[in-house]
């Protein structure tokens, strides 16, 4: 069966989101992260696309992207989850699809602020929903700077979020106690697929999976990209973003 074309418009923003192939956690590696903030960075200067919302998990990525033109989204999807793939399988030891399938977005207008601040605030409160956090401040999500109002580098602030005052003061301080409001729900612990009872009794056979060497640091000095510039994006994105800049500054102090 062929694939529906997508409904790709001018003037919207696109809420995507992209997983890990198998569900597995392969972004839990702090360099793996720092690739992928790079990525962004690198995309951005390739296509000039404005980038609204992001939060790194584990396992799965959320973004909200407005693309220059509309035919830009697929372009500019394959270029990153190409250069990441590509990235994360020689740090990580190995080989074949990094990404599950293909990536999943919706569309909306501009003018949609509603739909915009919910799905804003849907991706901020994403670690928060999988419960290993209780606020919104997160090293690897651009909530930060909606709170703050600095800057990481590689976001823009949403027409909707702008709309919330006269004031960007005004506007970070309505959006914060918007996101306060957002009570997540429990997401299932887990999905039941045809089959599932026959292979609950059923046990795996042979030795157990050792844990990857690609697990270890990465010799950045056998790569062709810059270990400085990478660090450099990825930390501005984190010193904006995460909890206490101070704590961070302290745990890198020479990340610049």
């Amino acid at each position: 069966m062929s694939r529906q074309p997508r409904d790709l418009k001018s003037g919207f923003s696109y809420h995507v989101t992209i997983r890990c192939n198998n569900r597995e956690f392969h972004l839990t590696l702090l360099e793996c992260r720092q690739v992928f903030i790079y990525a962004i960075k690198k995309a951005q200067d390739k296509y000039n696309f404005k980038l609204y919302g992001l939060c790194i998990m584990s396992n799965h990525i959320h973004y909200l992207i407005e693309p220059l033109q509309p035919d830009h989204l697929p372009k500019i999807m394959h270029w990153l989850n190409w250069y990441t793939a590509m990235c994360f399988n020689r740090m990580l030891n190995r080989t074949g699809h990094f990404w599950e399938k293909r990536y999943h977005s919706t569309g909306f207008a501009n003018t949609d602020k509603k739909r915009a601040l919910n799905t804003l605030r849907y991706i901020h409160a994403n670690p928060k929903a999988a419960g290993f956090q209780q606020g919104l401040f997160y090293d690897f999500s651009n909530y930060g700077i909606h709170d703050r109002l600095g800057d990481d580098g590689i976001s823009q602030w949403h027409p909707a979020f702008l709309s919330l005052g006269n004031t960007l003061e005004e506007c970070a301080e309505r959006y914060r106690g918007f996101c306060k409001k957002y009570r997540p729900k429990p997401k299932p612990e887990c999905r039941n697929y045809w089959g599932s009872k026959l292979l609950a009794g059923m046990k795996a056979k042979g030795k157990r999976k050792k844990s990857s060497p690609g697990q270890m640091k990465l010799p950045w000095d056998d790569w062709e990209i810059n270990n400085e510039e990478i660090e450099k994006v990825s930390s501005k994105f984190v010193f904006a973003n995460c909890y206490n800049p101070k704590v961070a500054d302290v745990l890198q102090p020479n990340a610049f």
